[in-house]
């Protein structure tokens, strides 16, 4: 062991001559471990968050989205869709329709974004299908047979066979839908008449709910065959959209211009990162600014080792000149104080990431930490820690408490032999 380390080891453990340098420096190596701990804890929540919103928002959306430049339809989609299945990282592929309309119940209505779809190739690409938590989307199958509708007072007779409809579950509860139930889709793109542009209406049955947990899609989206919804928009088999799953998710911008090439002139592509840049730019501000939010805790750490410190120099100033009378020098005595610091700090970030990471890990792993689903969307509390994190963490906590011993060490490197013992 090096003399300045073997000497910041004993100054220490030996035992003082004023108390109050001992409880300081034991307070400074349990704020160490306080700071530390909760800037694990608090990582690791932002990054379970992260992650949880990521892979649920990914799971209800595609990786890249192709439409027209202009807002005429994909028409002659389907040799389009085949030869696109063949651009490489692609691994699914799904076409859809989108638009909006009234979907109204006796005196109550909302607007929705309809999405015209083939469920199994849907599947694919999106989860929202199998979010359904009430009824089934088995009856949007093309070859499923429309079942007769619940009798709805002044609605049509029982026995009209209507096609099916999946519903989000805010925009249900808003128009007082259930399962069995028929609806109106009023859509403005009509039919043109002689006293004008006529909206085109059809009922629908509900056939499920789904319930995603992301509010945009729960309270405005729904679901519905990809013939039905071409013939209520009077659009025959004509895409606004062919939707893509990557086996990469992060190249999603070069994948995205890969399929452009493909398809040709008069195509652009959107992916999930544009589309959701803002949101996670947001997040990524807030793992910022609790980093260094909390990190304070590890500041007011620091200025108690910076105090323990001075009080030790003070305390030692006449041993430390009997040392520089026997040849030790200056440089030495600094050195063992930023030893000393170092000691501090290390055992402090030790035992911080220690009790951070076993936090983590039992809220992971117990789910102890329970939220509201309804607001938060999620029941309990992610936890992701990462040994990245930790490994920054302790370069911050190590870093700073090495700064706090500066002015101690160099005050000791000061002291004058003759001076400190002139009165011994």
């Amino acid at each position: 062991m090096r003399f300045e380390l073997f000497l910041a080891a004993r100054y220490l453990k030996a035992k003082r001559r004023q108390a109050v340098v001992g409880v300081v420096t034991t307070i400074s190596i349990a704020g160490v471990a306080a700071g530390v701990a909760a800037l694990v804890i608090a990582l690791a929540i932002t990054n379970g968050m992260r992650s949880d919103l990521q892979g649920r928002l990914l799971g209800a959306t595609a990786h890249v989205d192709l439409m027209r430049v202009e807002l005429d339809g994909i028409r002659n989609w389907r040799p389009l869709l085949e030869r696109l299945r063949k651009v490489p990282h692609v691994t699914a592929a799904a076409p859809g329709i989108y638009g909006q309309v009234l979907v109204s119940r006796g005196p109550r209505a909302g607007f929705a974004l309809i999405k015209g779809i083939i469920p199994a190739q849907e599947r694919t690409v999106s989860s929202l299908l199998d979010t359904v938590t009430s009824g089934s989307a088995k009856d949007l199958e093309p070859g499923a047979a429309n079942q007769p509708s619940n009798p709805v007072a002044g609605q049509g007779p029982t026995n009209t066979p209507y096609p099916a409809l999946v519903l989000g579950k805010d925009i249900a509860e808003q128009i007082g839908a259930q399962v069995g139930d028929s609806v109106l889709v009023t859509s403005p793109q009509g039919e043109l008449t002689p006293l004008g542009l006529a909206p085109k209406y059809q009922r629908f049955r509900v056939a499920g709910i789904f319930h995603s947990g992301f509010y945009q899609y729960d309270s405005a989206m729904a679901f519905m065959r990809l013939a039905d919804a071409q013939r209520l928009f009077s659009e025959p088999d004509l895409l606004s959209v062919i939707s893509f799953k990557l086996d990469d998710l992060y190249r999603a911008p070069q994948v995205g211009r890969a399929i452009e090439q493909e398809a040709g002139k008069g195509y652009m592509t959107t992916n999930w990162m544009e589309a959701n840049r803002e949101l996670f730019r947001a997040l990524k501000l807030e793992q910022v600014v609790t980093f260094i939010v909390i990190a304070l805790i590890v500041i007011v750490a620091a200025l108690n080792i910076l105090i323990a410190l001075t009080m030790m120099v003070m305390e030692k100033t006449r041993d430390i000149a009997v040392l520089m009378s026997f040849g030790v020098e200056p440089g030495q005595v600094r050195r063992v104080f930023l030893m000393q610091g170092f000691l501090i700090s290390l055992i402090g970030t030790v035992l911080g990431l220690l009790l951070g990471y076993l936090a983590a890990w039992a809220g992971g792993h117990y789910h102890f930490i329970h939220l509201s689903a309804e607001v938060y969307s999620i029941d309990t509390l992610p936890f992701s820690p990462r040994p990245l994190d930790g490994v920054i963490v302790a370069a911050v906590s190590i870093g700073i408490s090495l700064l706090a011993t500066l002015y101690p060490s160099s005050a000791a490197a000061r002291v004058l032999p003759a001076e400190a013992l002139r009165y011994e």
